[in-house]
């Protein structure tokens, strides 16, 4: 018998400037985008992770950029080989702007992957326009996904999946200069948020439908009680992509936002670590999640946050406690299946 397929998601704070234009390493003294960790630091924390994850395949968040001078495929191929990696292919979908693409790595072995986007008249492909009225005006604002969510067609040990990744826009109200401007950007945010969770929302649900293997993964920039304007809006993007008010068969199923959604106090996990200035703290989120359609949640499979102060596994070991630390602001998530 096989071993349980393991797949993660991984959101990797500025994976982009650990590379060069022809996507070589970088493993210098310079510093990197995370706050005092030098590119050496970061890239071999990275290879830390990765190789502790030993993961079938890992959906990149803000994987290094796609563009005219970069490669996508050939700057995380180059990472795959350099640490050894046996998820060495790389697959991905529309480009976008931000220079933070989704890319899946994959191991070739028990792995068949490819891009597959998919259209409906409810929910057109994620490069295109969805026309959604987000501000109850009765007139639908045009609405575009600044990151296209990844739609991949895999074969995985011989079964089929649909994976969908996905980095749902930050709801955080940047550059705002006026106590007003930042509650109007907030409200815009969390608007388009909710748009763009709606129209996934509509893609999973027609995967459901047709009963379809489905994981959908990736940093979502929220989870249920996170910001004051949930209220206003009734629910988190979570829970609308889940449909927690569909039936059964029609949501999907994710252990830590159910415990978020049923422990409104005490503990919760987390996914995230940020350090707030004004604070002079750090503050903990849980926005990575990996979830599941119903046929692979009977499957039994088993979720784990490779969080470095939660999680017993990874405080036993240091080294990869301070690699976890050193790596990214975000942990990764992982989901081992029998398929």
């Amino acid at each position: 018998m096989a071993a349980p397929l393991r797949i993660a998601t991984y959101n990797v704070e500025w994976f982009n400037s650990l590379f060069d234009d022809r996507g070589r390493l970088l493993p210098d003294n310079e510093l990197s985008g995370r706050f005092e960790v030098t590119r050496r630091n970061q890239i071999e924390s990275l290879g830390i992770v990765f190789s502790a994850l030993d993961a079938d395949a890992i959906m990149v968040i803000e994987a290094p950029n796609q563009g005219s001078r970069r490669s996508t495929v050939k700057a995380l191929e180059t990472f795959a080989r350099t640490f050894e990696l046996k998820a060495s292919r790389v697959a991905m979908g529309f480009a976008n702007p931000t220079e933070q693409e989704i890319a899946l790595l994959y191991n070739p072995d028990r792995i068949e992957a490819r891009h597959d986007p998919q259209e409906s008249a409810k929910a057109p492909r994620f490069d295109e326009v969805f026309r959604f009225d987000i501000d109850v005006d009765a007139a639908p604002e045009a609405i575009r996904f600044s990151k296209p969510p990844l739609e991949l067609a895999v074969r995985a040990d011989g079964h089929a999946l649909r994976l969908i990744g996905v980095h749902v826009k930050s709801k955080a109200p940047r550059n705002s200069r006026t106590p007003a401007e930042t509650v109007r950007i907030a409200i815009e945010n969390r608007r388009q948020q909710l748009a763009e969770c709606v129209w996934l929302r509509r893609r999973v649900a027609a995967h459901l439908a047709h009963g379809q293997s489905l994981i959908v993964m990736g940093d979502f920039n929220d989870g249920p009680g996170l910001d004051e304007y949930e209220q206003l809006f009734g629910h988190s993007g979570i829970e609308i992509v889940m449909g927690v008010d569909d039936e059964p068969k029609s949501r999907l199923h994710e252990p830590h936002a159910r415990m978020a959604l049923t422990q409104k106090v005490g503990i919760s996990p987390s996914s995230a670590r940020f350090w707030l200035a004004p604070q002079q703290q750090f503050f903990e989120a849980l926005l990575d999640f990996i979830m599941v359609s119903p046929d692979l949640a009977a499957r039994n499979p088993r979720w784990r946050i490779w969080h470095p102060l939660n999680d017993p596994n990874c405080l036993k070991i240091p080294e990869l406690q301070e690699a976890l630390l050193a790596a990214s602001d975000h942990f990764p998530v992982t989901l081992d299946i029998e398929l």
